[in-house]
């Protein structure tokens, strides 16, 4: 699954490079974000998927053992007791994909960021 070399046009592109078991937790995520922003655009920003209201909300992306999820440093900011079990990177943090995704989490993240968007 090396996901570098190809352009992706869509999210559903996008998922469909990954091996099946990876697909699902994707679709998950996928999910759990558009149910949190739903009025969010769904698109592929640094050819990840990404959500966007007037300003990107957050990105996702699927590796080889994680979910990379980005909520720029704001979203990080905000969870930080809550991320702070899972590996992280400035503005990243990596969800293995071997323990239970934290969809409850990653919805309260996007809905945090959905309210900032608005309020500037």
């Amino acid at each position: 699954m090396e996901t570098g070399k190809k352009k992706f046009q869509n999210v559903d592109e996008y998922i469909a490079a990954f091996p099946a078991d990876t697909q699902v937790i994707l679709e998950q995520v996928r999910a759990t974000i558009r149910k949190a922003a739903p009025d969010a655009k769904e698109v592929i920003s640094y050819n990840m998927p990404a959500y966007k209201l007037n300003k990107v909300l957050v990105f996702f992306a699927g590796y080889k053992h994680h979910i990379g999820f980005y909520a720029t440093p704001t979203g990080h900011e905000a969870f930080i007791e809550d991320l702070s079990q899972y590996k992280q990177g400035k503005g990243s943090v990596q969800f293995p994909l071997d323990e239970p995704m934290p969809l409850d989490l990653i919805s309260r993240i996007v809905k945090f960021r959905v309210e900032e968007d608005r309020v500037r």
